[in-house]
Formats: C-alpha cells, sequence, structure tokens
C-alpha cells in the first residue's frame, strides 16, 4: 500500500491534498441546508458533516468552515435559531453540488438552480422540496475548533419529516429506497445499496441477520 506522512502531506500541491484527506476518511452523508435571513432571503447549501449525537433527545451536529469570511448558513442560523436539512437524493445531485458556489448573500441558491422550495403549516423556514427525509432543527449551542478554525454546531431536531415507504415496522428508514446520496470526499456522489442489517450486538451470542 502507498504510504503518505504528514510530512508528505505539508508539501503536498493544495487541490491534492485537499481531495486526499477529503476522502481517505471514508463516506459522509450529503444534505442540503436551508435556511431564511431576517431579509427573507432563502439560502441552501450542501453539507457533508451532518453527524447523528443522539435520539433521546434527539440532536445532531454539523461542521462549519471557518468564519473569518461571511458564511450565509451560519449568519442565518445565528439570527433566527432554525434550519433544516433535507436529503440529497440521485435526480438532484447537479443542483445540489452547485449550491457550493460563492452566491452573493442577497442572492437565492434557489433561484440559481432547480431546486424547488418548500415551506410547511407555520414554520418560516425552507425546505428542499420532493427530498424523501426532511428535518427541521434548533439551533442549540456551537463549539469553536481551535486546532482549525472550524465550529461545531449542535442543534435539536424538531420534527422529522419522510416518505412512509422507507419506514420499516421497527422505525428504522432504509434510505436506499429513495436512492439517498453519499459523498466520497468532495465531490463524489455515490448511491449506497443496503448489504444487510443485523441485531443488536450482544457478547458470546452469533451476530444474527433481521433482513
Amino acid at each position: 500500500m502507498k504510504e503518505v506522512t504528514t510530512a508528505d502531506l505539508s508539501e503536498m500541491e493544495k487541490v491534492k491534498r485537499l481531495n486526499l484527506v477529503n476522502s481517505c476518511t471514508g463516506y459522509k452523508s450529503a444534505n442540503l441546508i436551508a435556511t431564511q435571513s431576517l431579509e427573507g432571503i432563502n439560502n441552501v447549501a450542501i453539507f457533508s458533516s451532518v453527524t447523528h449525537l443522539g435520539s433521546n433527545p434527539a440532536m445532531l451536529g454539523f461542521i462549519m468552515r471557518p468564519t473569518i469570511v461571511v458564511r450565509d448558513t451560519y449568519k442565518n442560523i445565528k439570527e433566527t435559531g432554525y434550519f433544516t436539512i433535507n436529503h440529497v437524493t440521485a435526480d438532484i445531485i447537479s443542483d445540489a453540488h452547485h449550491t457550493s458556489a460563492n452566491y452573493n448573500p442577497e442572492e437565492s441558491e434557489f433561484d440559481k438552480t432547480k431546486l424547488n422550495i418548500e415551506f410547511k403549516d407555520s414554520i418560516t423556514t425552507p425546505f428542499v422540496k420532493d427530498c424523501p427525509v426532511q428535518l427541521y432543527c434548533k439551533y442549540i449551542n456551537e463549539y469553536h475548533i481551535k486546532e482549525n478554525g472550524t465550529v461545531h454546531i449542535i442543534a435539536s431536531i424538531e420534527k422529522i419529516f419522510y416518505n412512509e415507504n422507507l419506514e420499516h415496522q421497527d422505525g428504522w428508514l432504509q434510505l436506499d429506497k429513495a436512492d439517498v446520496i453519499s459523498l466520497n470526499g468532495l465531490d463524489g456522489y455515490c448511491l449506497p445499496k443496503l448489504v444487510n442489517r443485523y441485531e443488536y450486538a450482544r457478547k458470546n451470542v452469533a451476530t444474527k441477520s433481521i433482513i
């Protein structure tokens, strides 16, 4: 196997280093985070760092790049306290990826792509229409990571919306039924397929499939 050290990384060309380090840690989730500014401008951007933090209470987190420049998503979340997370599917990859472009704060990515905006009931925060799983989240806290200047946003899951055909009797959502995408690095979009599912592991008991 090829070996790359930290010294090698420090001397590596920027784009190659970026691609290598972002892809070597494995597959990541692909989500569109949608927000609205106090001025009513709707923003949507792709993130690959959304992670589960706990189920009781239901919490998640994601990483925000350094805020030394204006980050519309961060600004809107801090000002309004709310955002939505929307799963990316195979049929919207191109438009989802385009939301990473550097638009001005007064420009909405919904207007620059074919992504459709959706509002639910009395919720003023936008959702991405037709995404099979949509989460309405409330900002709780943030932790600044001093080693590289990023920010870990912590949020509660206030409401979960999903296509009912994904749900199994025990509450588990089978995401591959909806062609939900994962990310390999920054720009490699992959289509996962379920291989197996197992019961809760107990010591000295053989692992048993539950499919």
